[in-house]
């Protein structure tokens, strides 16, 4: 019987958890991140700001501002994958599973798939940034040495 180093048993019940956990720490953060931007410039927050392709853009400062809120969310969320992921083997997948479920989210409140460039650009460049430094940080607390106990020996 040969053991299995880190073998893991399929659970799907802490997978679509995970999956519902990430979510939140997603929509929660980007609504904070959303929040600030919004008390620094005076607008009126709506959820076009998280859902609308229009709203992110180059050309307004609203649009720059909000690309900013959607970029900090993304280190926010690497965050999540550390702290209830934990495996950067998974990371990856998290990240697509989040920002797939978003573009669902965006089709839905949109009626159609986002068509502006600056939406796509931005949330490839998220999901690059969230996957690299999720992974980053997992893979550090992964290969942290493991102490080994060097009190008193007992004489054998």
């Amino acid at each position: 019987m040969a053991s299995h180093f880190r073998s893991y048993i399929w659970d799907p019940v802490l997978i679509v958890s995970q999956i519902v956990l990430m979510q939140c720490i997603y929509y929660s953060f980007l609504g904070l991140w959303l929040a600030g931007v919004d008390s620094l410039v005076q607008t009126n927050r709506s959820l076009d700001q998280i859902f609308s392709y229009e709203v992110l853009g180059f050309a307004t400062l609203q649009g720059r501002l909000s690309m900013m809120a959607f970029i900090l969310n993304s280190l926010t969320c690497a965050l999540g994958l550390w702290f209830f992921i934990r495996r950067g083997k998974q990371c990856l997948d998290f990240t697509v599973t989040v920002h797939f479920f978003h573009m669902i989210g965006c089709w839905i409140y949109n009626s159609h798939l986002p068509s502006a460039l600056s939406w796509w650009l931005v949330n490839v460049a998220c999901m690059a940034l969230m996957a690299v430094i999720g992974e980053y940080l997992c893979m550090r607390t992964e290969l942290r040495a493991i102490p080994v106990n060097s009190g008193p020996k007992s004489n054998l």
